[in-house]
């Protein structure tokens, strides 16, 4: 008893969870189970009240609505480490802002360069721009002590603007044919939430009910419904009129939830990969090889040349007592994409009808991710000592 009490409070915990499961997935779809893990997947679920009524399969409710309040905890992360924490000041921003924008655009440059002749593929430029913080911090969670605090920090700080890279890039690029009428309500929706917050409501149960029908109206419009979930994140006061912390006490609410439930429940639901028609052909085809390089390649060049020049041309200062081996361990570890990539490569092919596209992603992303994180966890251990 006490083993688990330990493995749960451990931060490698959330990323050996999401392990799991994945596997646990690629091996009921590979097995005699796989007709039944695919069906579950596909198991219809619909909620009516009065006219409205939304009617998806299971997969697309974890996709849509469960990763949705992941999305909400990103939200107030973000809104936290920007008020409070590591993004709070421009000296402390700049250096992992610059480095994720390297790491999101090189990964995106690379897989667009060997995409170029295949159009129908096009689409899923954004899949190796994502970083997986659950898995990375696991991975330097397995160090211990041997990994310096600002080392830490850095490696949070840029997957957290990663993840706002990725907000932006759903909203943009991934939104459908948009209903005016919802998009309506969901701006009265947000409009009551920043009303609240400019109020100081400190009651969580009123952000949930008003949050709740903007993730409503927000998946009926067309753009994709987990921004709600950002947008409620960023409407969380920091601080009650009666002094207590909302944003603070729902983060430590949700942040479990995420890690031991939502997230295994997502790589549980994503990950199963069918290998049975999978050959070198699949191996090398242009989809699979985009994702693949711009992950193991892509990230780690991207974060590391963008961070190396940044310092060089006196734009950021490198965090003290670390040095670029380190930042190039780190930069490599950033190639484990697993949770963002698997979304990513859901909204770009999803809806396109061909099942290979999808199986094929999510073979570049679990290749990338796991060389990633075999090399990043390789390379932070040679460039730290042991305390």
């Amino acid at each position: 008893m006490q083993r688990i009490q330990k493995f749960f409070q451990s931060e490698a915990s959330g990323g050996v969870l999401l392990l799991i499961f994945a596997l646990m997935a690629i091996v009921l779809a590979n097995t005699a189970l796989s007709e039944n893990y695919f069906h579950f997947l596909d198991t219809p679920v619909s909620v009516q009240f009065g006219a409205f009524s939304i009617a998806k399969p299971l997969l697309m409710w974890v996709n849509d609505g469960f990763m949705a309040v992941f999305f909400v905890l990103v939200g107030m992360e973000v809104k936290r480490e920007m008020l409070e924490g590591s993004l709070s000041s421009y000296q402390q921003a700049i250096f992992p802002a610059i480095a994720a924008i390297g790491g999101m655009i090189v990964p995106a440059l690379i897989y667009s360069f060997i995409a170029q002749d295949s159009p129908e593929i096009q689409s899923g430029w954004a899949i190796p721009m994502a970083t997986d913080i659950a898995f990375a911090v696991g991975i330097v969670a397995l160090l211990g002590k041997r990994v310096p605090l600002p080392l830490k920090v850095f490696l949070l700080a840029l997957a957290i603007i990663d993840d706002l890279g990725a907000i932006v890039v759903i909203a943009i690029f991934y939104s459908h044919e948009l209903s005016t009428q919802a998009l309506i309500l969901a701006a009265i929706a947000i409009a009551m939430l920043v009303v609240m917050n400019r109020l100081k409501v400190s009651a969580l149960c009123a952000y949930m009910v008003v949050g709740l029908i903007l993730w409503a109206s927000v998946l009926k419009s067309g753009v994709h419904a987990t921004l709600a979930g950002v947008i409620i994140g960023f409407c969380i006061p920091m601080q009650g009129r009666q002094g207590e912390k909302p944003l603070h006490q729902f983060e430590h609410i949700l942040a479990p939830w995420c890690s031991y439930l939502i997230l295994p429940l997502f790589a549980f639901s994503n990950a199963g990969v069918s290998l049975e028609n999978v050959g070198f052909s699949s191996l090398s085809s242009p989809l699979t090889l985009g994702i693949m390089l711009g992950l193991i390649i892509g990230k780690p060049l991207g974060v590391f040349l963008f961070s190396y020049l940044s310092v060089k041309l006196r734009l950021a200062k490198l965090p003290e007592g670390i040095h670029f081996t380190q930042i190039f361990a780190i930069a490599v570890l950033c190639g484990i994409g697993f949770t963002m990539s698997m979304f990513l490569a859901g909204l770009a092919f999803g809806g396109t009808g061909h099942d290979n596209f999808d199986t094929l992603s999510r073979l570049g992303i679990l290749l990338g991710s796991c060389v990633s994180a075999l090399l990043g966890y390789a390379l932070l251990r040679k460039t730290t000592s042991a305390h």
